[in-house]
């Protein structure tokens, strides 16, 4: 395979660079931004590059490419990178992690990242910019759209259809059968029980403050 090259210099990028090298065996040759963003021009051992010449040194023949940005702009700036380096002729590569649970028909498209414990059904189709952080379930027949976001410990059961662009919080949950719309936003904690439209957002009540101290409860 390739060396490869990852666009950010965030914490996303930074564990990325360690599960590719890690468990994807994937070199990681260095890190890329747009040039506004380029600071001291090295992270953690590796060159920061400037994004706009990158073709100089690494050419799209020579290195993959992986965009490690947040859910910035509700997916749209990551989406727009991605836009950006396939322009460039730059592939775009994607990790499963092997501590995740899956089954040889998974669908997974470009610049996808799923990290450990997942664990995905039968009959999943993840498309292209999609994060699936640590500890979801992923119910089967299920499908996740496009520059899609979700945090970690989310449930989404059985034939679920989930739009482009949308963020799921912490510990959502998604009942069977429905369809969340693109660009929603799912907040931590949210039981979504009925399909949604475009561009909604679902808060869950907070917990609340208990005016009793913990030496009053006695425990």
């Amino acid at each position: 395979m390739k060396p490869l090259v990852i666009f950010g210099t965030g914490p996303y990028a930074e564990v990325a660079r360690v599960l590719f090298e890690y468990d994807g065996g994937r070199q990681v040759a260095a890190f890329t931004v747009h040039e506004e963003w380029l600071g001291n021009g090295e992270l953690r051992g590796l060159p920061v590059l400037a994004f706009e010449t990158l073709h100089e040194r690494y050419p799209p023949a020579e290195i993959d490419l992986f965009v490690a940005v947040g859910q910035r702009d509700v997916g749209r700036f990551r989406a727009s990178v991605c836009g950006e380096a396939k322009e460039r002729d730059y592939a775009l590569a994607s990790y499963v992690s092997p501590r995740a649970t899956t089954f040889p028909d998974l669908d997974v498209g470009e610049n996808t990242f799923v990290f450990e414990d997942n664990t995905i059904q039968p009959f999943v189709k993840i498309g292209d910019d999609v994060v699936l952080w640590s500890g979801n379930h992923i119910g089967h027949h299920s499908r996740i759209g496009d520059h899609c976001f979700i945090t970690s410990h989310v449930v989404i059961s059985g034939q679920v259809t989930v739009g482009p662009y949308c963020f799921i919080g912490v510990n959502a949950t998604l009942r069977d059968g429905i369809t969340i719309g693109k660009s929603c936003v799912i907040g931590a904690g949210a039981l979504v029980m009925r399909s949604t439209g475009d561009n909604e957002v679902y808060v869950a009540p907070r917990t609340e403050l208990d005016p009793r101290t913990s030496e009053e409860l006695g425990l």
